[in-house]
């Protein structure tokens, strides 16, 4: 990832509430959820919530759908992983202890699901 793209990513998680709606989109995992509904969710005014979604769609850090009547919003993974990556990248100086807890926080982030008994 070039620098300048990473800037206009991390740019757009750089407010408060851009970061609440990521968040909220992360959360909700690759199906998304409706425009709506997050702003429901955040209790931000629809228009607000218009702005924030564009400013992280144009740092492509989510993707739109439509469903119906309703706009779906999800997180592009590919691109968060890949802005993380770009962050990570040369991490440590070489000393892979000092990494070790950014392993448990990617792997914590979709834990398997537990197989429940009948």
């Amino acid at each position: 990832m070039e620098t300048e793209i990473a800037v206009r990513k991390l740019s757009a998680l750089a407010h408060e509430g851009r970061l609440a709606v990521f968040r909220a989109l992360v959360k909700a995992g690759p199906g998304g959820v409706a425009a709506g509904d997050i702003a429901r969710k955040l209790k931000t005014a629809a228009n607000t919530m218009s702005a924030q979604l564009l400013m992280l769609s144009n740092a492509g850090l989510i993707r739109a759908r439509r469903e119906g009547r309703s706009i779906i919003y999800a997180v592009d993974f590919e691109q968060m992983s890949s802005l993380l990556l770009f962050l990570t990248q040369d991490c440590c100086g070489g000393r892979a202890e000092i990494c070790a807890p950014l392993a448990a926080v990617a792997t914590s982030c979709c834990p398997p699901k537990r197989k429940q008994r009948a």
